[in-house]
């Protein structure tokens, strides 16, 4: 069994790297800072008309037809570049969402208690753990929806915060209409199977591919780093402490990688979970690792590191928590009772967090 990536995956993935190197460079990522994290609806329609949102549908339904393992590709270059906004909830909402597929709308979802990402300029908000059987707050909902939360100051610079209302995730059951907008949406698989809880845990396994890529960028920039200072004469990456730093940042992230690539494949819960855990763990570990290699520096607003660790920080809060990934894994290896490796398995409770995006 080959496990390697296709030649048509490493060339999407390619192919999203050089996009978001042309329409997201360093200065449009400073500028967005500056902006406090303010969305570019032009960015946002170019990765819809680059098919990042529709890249689940069905080629019939207007989709490039495609499945989680190409989603996670994507997702993975989109942590690295540090893209803000919602783009999960966005791609998780096309086909349900009129305009999300194509970058003309942007959806950010409620789920838990954790405040919601990018309120203020969402055309639609997801509501629960099952959105895809409800409808979507748009319209009069939405501004009331908007008026009721308040905003709170964001860890994150590029991602704006509020606090939404106590009663959030009482919201209507799916109406007829957006029932048949949920069936042009991600067709349930073999791999991803229908299930009460699909919505959150694609959620987390998307979320997990953006940790990855922030992994994977930390551990290139402090290699980097690591090359070209030089202290006492030397480059500090011949020392032998900074080497075993960058070996650890590395030890960190291709294990993460192997565990969310297979949980892409399966769509099993339990390996979503796990996923989740170590691309968490990764994310947060190496980009401090990453600031201690670049020194003082590192903490100042210029440099790009801290940018990083805020949005590893904001991300493993987000869907599914540490303890709630812990819960399930050891639901599932059977030391707090076995968990049923099937679709009942992403209906069991366990503890979480919201921030979606």
């Amino acid at each position: 069994m080959d496990f390697q990536l296709s030649d048509d995956q490493r060339a999407l993935r390619s192919g999203m790297r050089d996009l978001l190197g042309a329409v997201f460079d360093r200065d449009r990522l400073r500028a967005a800072v500056e902006r406090d994290g303010a969305l570019d609806r032009s960015l946002w329609r170019e990765l819809g008309a680059a098919g990042f949102f529709a890249l689940r549908l069905p080629e019939e339904a207007g989709g490039v037809g495609l499945g989680l393992p190409e989603a996670v590709l994507l997702f993975e270059e989109a942590g690295r570049a540090l893209l803000p906004g919602p783009l999960v909830a966005t791609h998780l909402a096309a086909g349900l969402v009129k305009g999300a597929a194509e970058g003309e709308a942007v959806v950010t979802a409620v789920a838990g208690e954790l405040p919601v990402a990018h309120l203020a300029e969402a055309d639609a908000v997801l509501v629960g753990n099952d959105a895809l059987a409800r409808d979507p707050l748009v319209g009069e909902a939405l501004r009331a929806f908007v008026a009721a939360a308040r905003p709170v100051r964001s860890m994150d610079p590029l991602t704006p915060l509020h606090r939404a209302p106590a009663d959030a995730e009482r919201a209507p059951a799916a109406s007829e209409r957006t029932r048949a907008d949920a069936e042009r949406a991600p067709a349930a698989t073999e791999r991803a199977p229908a299930h009460a809880g699909r919505f959150r845990f694609e959620a987390a396994l998307l979320t997990a591919a953006e940790q990855l890529g922030s992994a994977a960028r930390t551990t290139e920039a402090a290699v980097q780093h690591a090359g070209e200072r030089e202290q006492f004469g030397s480059p500090i990456g011949s020392f032998q402490a900074v080497k075993h730093l960058c070996a650890d940042m590395l030890a960190r992230t291709e294990p993460a990688r192997a565990a969310v690539y297979a949980a892409a494949v399966t769509g099993d819960p339990v390996e979503i979970a796990a996923a989740k855990l170590l691309a968490d763990e990764a994310a947060v570990r190496n980009a401090r690792d990453c600031l201690q290699i670049h020194g003082g520096m590192g903490f100042t607003w210029e440099a790009d590191v801290h940018l990083h660790l805020k949005r590893a920080w904001l991300r493993a809060a987000s869907w599914l928590t540490g303890a709630g990934a812990e819960e399930l894994l050891a639901a599932g290896l059977g030391t707090v009772g076995r968990l049923p490796r099937s679709s009942a398995a992403y209906g069991r409770p366990v503890r979480e967090a919201g921030g979606g995006g």
